[in-house]
């Protein structure tokens, strides 16, 4: 069984940072590909970015601004979302995917 937990949502300036944690752990798990996803307000959950035996890939609306990592340390594995040139239009509830497993959703709130 995968737990997952992700942090570090928040309020932020146009123009602003955030960095968004994803962290898996548990027995017996393995994950090969994992990803960010996002939902606005009153439309679908989009994909956002994918990280997959070291190729990264990025939406169009988010390339150049957001990057993707992580880290493998003492049985967890945590994926990273650096989001720079943050615009009000990145508003949304951010979702982890961990090889199927997906996170409980964070809050980004991009605002003057």
């Amino acid at each position: 069984q995968v737990h997952i937990v992700e942090s570090g949502g928040g309020l932020v300036q146009p123009g602003g940072s955030l960095r968004l944690s994803c962290s898996a752990s548990g027995s017996g798990f393995s994950i090969s590909g994992m990803g960010w996803y996002r939902q606005a307000p009153g439309k679908h959950r989009e994909w956002v970015t994918s990280l997959a035996y070291g190729r990264t890939t990025y939406a169009d609306s988010v390339k150049g601004r957001f990057t993707i990592s992580k880290d493998n340390a003492m049985g967890t594995v945590t994926v990273y979302l650096d989001m720079n040139s943050l615009k009000p239009e990145d508003t949304a509830v951010y979702y982890c995917d961990m090889g199927g497993s997906w996170g409980q959703g964070i809050q980004v709130t991009v605002s003057s």
